[in-house]
């Protein structure tokens, strides 16, 4: 069975590119009906940010995307966050130490930063490797007897890998095909530490194992330590049951030069987080997609084509539709260029697809949230009439307010271009059709653009606009009559009479 996990740390918001990385191992445990995991990976105590495992979960719940396994709603394979597992990381250190794969380094921190800087002032970089550990303060270089007494004394310690000299090892990745690597480019990494925790690198591999992973799908900042996972596996004789890896390309800047950061977000004011965000320790608020007021399912729709393609022209697709076109094969070697416009246009797309009665639960809390009091039945006609105009639920009220407000100020620069001379007899002579006509779309169509307008040829558009600017205080909205029939007969002959007495006639322009 295909088993997938997602394991972020809790060191901060999620970004949304961790959110697509969540995404694309969701589709493609669903489309192989398998498992998804959710793995909390807080080996690193110092960087845990309070708060943080919680909004990850929020945020994936959310999205809906769903878990099978997990912190926090267990599972066969449990626990699932790495600090309740400290306990069985120190026997798979033992073992790799034992069987030669790794050794003890006592190196102290400032030993290390004058090595460091040795190394720079020749012009090179150093590396904890097979070709200087020799040189260093490790289990390599000192005797067994003073191994252990530095050990048994209580003196730090780190345990680092023994990569074999010189020798190419081969990641085979679902997305880039065969990526090598010679063993004298990479350093020992850290893999467990005095205090009991291992680093990331093992106990990573050790919970991939223990919890039968057979995929890991995750972002190419990982490629560079793919060597050292695949070397884990051999060390420990799991060769046979390591995961296929997929490292997926970067979110990159609107611009294209460099990896998406919040500083991006922030400069071009959208969000790089699903959720908003307080800060715990500055207090800072980072806005979130559900905040800003996206939809979930456009969120989705519009990561899941960041960096994949179904290889079609199709845009619009359901969380139902991804999971069957979805397709590693298809996923681009190659950074994804955030689009703001085009998250924009996936919002406006799927507000488009709410029912009346959905985008009317938006418009009502607006509409009561000002004390006004609509019946249902009005405010799902006004919704309907006016949706297509809206991307964001943050829009309705400024878009709608004169559904349910008279204006108490008109546009000066509409007045300026609109409101001619004579405005205020043709204002007028439309009170008396209202008051005269009954009270129908088509009657009133008749009376006011045939008879009235078009049989005295004046110009439509000024007479209309003129009115509009009356009935809304500025020359936006759906279709006049339409428009006059919901607002009703008194509301709009209320409405055009406060115009004719607000803004008075205006003397003819020469």
């Amino acid at each position: 069975m295909v088993r997938v996990r997602f394991a972020p740390s809790p060191t901060g918001p999620l970004h949304i590119g961790g959110v697509r990385t969540a995404l694309y191992n969701y589709l493609f445990a669903r489309q192989n009906g398998g498992k998804m995991i959710l793995r909390i990976e807080d080996t690193d105590q110092t960087r845990f940010v309070p708060g943080a495992e919680q909004y990850i979960i929020e945020a994936l719940d959310w999205l809906g995307i769903q878990f099978d396994e997990g912190v926090h709603i267990g599972g066969p394979y449990g626990p699932y966050r790495q600090s309740d597992r400290k306990p069985l990381y120190r026997q798979y250190a033992e073992q790799l130490l034992a069987d030669g794969w790794a050794y003890y380094a006592f190196d102290r921190p400032e030993a290390l930063e004058a090595k460091r800087k040795e190394y720079e002032a020749e012009k090179k970089t150093f590396q904890y490797d097979c070709t200087t550990r020799q040189g260093m303060e490790n289990s390599l270089s000192l005797s067994t007897e003073e191994v252990q007494r530095r050990i048994e004394s209580g003196e730090p310690y780190v345990v680092r890998f023994k990569f074999p000299e010189n020798i190419d090892i081969t990641v085979h990745d679902l997305i880039r095909g065969g990526v090598t690597m010679n063993s004298r480019l990479l350093d020992d990494k850290v893999l467990f530490k005095s205090d009991g925790m291992p680093t990331y690198h093992l106990a990573n591999i050790v919970d991939d194992h223990l919890m039968e992973i057979t995929h890991v799908i995750r972002g190419e900042e990982w490629l560079p330590s793919a060597p050292l996972h695949v070397m884990l596996y051999k060390a420990f004789g799991w060769e046979s049951t390591m995961p296929q890896f997929a490292h997926l390309p970067l979110l990159l800047k609107p611009e294209g030069n460099g990896k998406l950061s919040k500083r991006d977000g922030d400069r071009l004011g959208f969000p790089v987080f699903p959720l908003d965000w307080h800060d715990p320790k500055s207090g800072e608020l980072s806005s979130g997609y559900r905040e800003k007021g996206y939809l979930p399912q456009a969120v989705v729709n519009m990561l899941a084509l960041l960096g994949w393609n179904p290889g079609t022209e199709q845009e619009i697709m359901s969380m139902d539709e991804l999971i069957k076109l979805f397709n590693v094969e298809h996923i681009s070697k190659s950074g994804a260029k955030f689009n703001v416009e085009k998250a924009k246009w996936f919002q406006h797309e799927y507000f488009q697809m709410l029912s009346d009665e959905q985008v009317a639960e938006y418009l009502q809390k607006e509409v009561g949230a000002r004390g006004i009091t609509a019946s249902h039945d009005y405010v799902v006609k006004v919704a309907a009439l006016m949706k297509e105009r809206i991307t964001f639920p943050s829009e309705l009220w400024d878009t709608c307010c004169y559904f349910f407000v008279a204006p108490t100020e008109y546009d000066p620069a509409a007045i300026k271009k609109r409101w001619k001379a004579g405005m205020t007899t043709h204002m007028a002579k439309v009170i008396e059709i209202l008051n005269t006509v009954p009270f129908e779309y088509d009657t009133i169509h008749q009376a006011l653009l045939e008879d009235y307008i078009k049989g005295n040829e004046l110009n439509m558009g000024s007479v209309m606009n003129s009115l509009r600017l009356a009935v809304v205080g500025k020359t936006v909205g759906p279709d006049m009559l339409t428009l006059v029939m919901m607002l009703g007969k008194e509301e709009t002959i209320r409405r055009v009479q406060r115009a004719i007495d607000t803004i008075g006639e205006v003397e003819s322009q020469s």
